[in-house]
């Protein structure tokens, strides 16, 4: 359990007197209290935060999933690697998604690549807090449903079941929300290729949707960098003389 520092909140501060050793992690940033806390405790530190007269967490205002896969890594060269021209000089192009399914990352993900996060509301406090679970099995990721404590959750867990494979043990209707009853995979995993497995199309004489291989190819898409420094404004200038005098 991280220790306790001076400047921490009364929030975080009855989290700690109250969980104790059931805190994983406390995270205060930007007035932001974020508590992590393991599978196994999920289900009694969300009845306690909802319950207990200090927290009062009553409403469950979001839940998602997070796949932590290529984290903190980067696709952009270094200033000393780069070269002068193109708007993609700075790209690898190597990042997560941009590839071709039988090329896709084959390197060690990191530990805990899965993740629950859930976004709690006291209203009785006017207070928010950031409850996060990480999965301990990355090939079947697994956290208890918190569809009996708050029944808002239901299709959140569904759509995170669809879009990250995150199983959620005693969900009443565990079944895809977004994609169709044939999507294979799970499109939000860092690695599902950006242009998918295959493509849907209807066919005319066979009056069905058909699925084939994708035609399209992965590219590397960079945003123009806008600038309005004195050059540009100096050249800009420059060339509507250079029209008005011929």
């Amino acid at each position: 359990m991280a220790p306790t520092t001076a400047a921490e909140s009364p929030l975080a501060t009855a989290l700690r007197d109250r969980l104790g050793d059931r805190v994983v992690a406390l995270d205060e940033a930007r007035r932001e209290t974020t508590l992590v806390v393991a599978p196994q405790d999920l289900l009694a530190v969300a009845t306690l935060l909802r319950d207990d007269p200090a927290f009062r967490f009553s409403e469950l205002m979001d839940l998602c999933g997070v796949d932590y896969r290529s984290y903190g890594e980067a696709e952009w060269e270094t200033s000393q690697q780069v070269t002068a021209t193109g708007y993609s000089r700075a790209v690898e192009g190597e990042g997560p998604g941009r590839f071709d399914w039988s090329q896709r990352p084959r390197n060690e993900p990191p530990p805990r690549r899965f993740a629950v996060v859930v976004h709690l509301l006291s209203i009785s406090h006017n207070r928010r807090l950031r409850l996060r679970c990480f999965c301990p099995d990355d090939g079947l990721p697994l956290v208890p449903s918190l569809t009996s404590l708050w029944p808002g959750a239901n299709w959140f867990e569904r759509e995170a079941f669809d879009l990250f494979g995150i199983i959620f043990d005693g969900h009443p209707d565990l079944r895809r929300i977004l994609t169709d009853y044939g999507f294979v995979g799970h499109p939000f995993r860092k690695d599902f290729p950006l242009i998918g497995n295959v493509e849907v199309r209807y066919d005319p004489e066979k009056q069905r949707v058909v699925y084939e291989p994708v035609s399209i190819e992965p590219r590397v898409g960079v945003a123009r960098v806008i600038r309005h420094d004195a050059g540009l404004a100096q050249a800009r200038a420059e060339a509507a003389d250079h029209w008005q005098q011929n």
